[in-house]
This record gives C-alpha cells, sequence and structure tokens, in this order.
C-alpha cells in the first residue's frame, strides 16, 4: 500500500466518522428536544381551546 492509498483511507476514515457521530448527536439530541417542543406546543394550544371555549 502507497502513500496515496493510506491518505485517502485515512481521509474515508474521518469523512465516514464524523457521520457516524453526527447520526449519533442527531438521534439523542435532535430529535427528542424536536419531540418534546411539539407535545408541550400542542399542549398550550388544547389549554387556550379549553379556555376560548369556556369564554
Amino acid at each position: 500500500m502507497d502513500i496515496a492509498q493510506f491518505v485517502g483511507f485515512l481521509i474515508f476514515l474521518t469523512i465516514f466518522t464524523m457521520g457516524f457521530w453526527l447520526m449519533i448527536f442527531v438521534i439523542t439530541f435532535v430529535i427528542p428536544y424536536w419531540l418534546m417542543g411539539n407535545f408541550k406546543e400542542k399542549r398550550q394550544l388544547k389549554k387556550e381551546a379549553k379556555k376560548a371555549a369556556k369564554s
């Protein structure tokens, strides 16, 4: 294996690893944050609709 193949392999490995950790970050932090915000907003809208119906 010459140096060009080795450098190419290292670049591939770096990009693949960065993509893997970005995917893990998105699955563990971004998606739950988005879901909780969605549920809170729906709950708030239901409360407001209930208040408007009582008035």
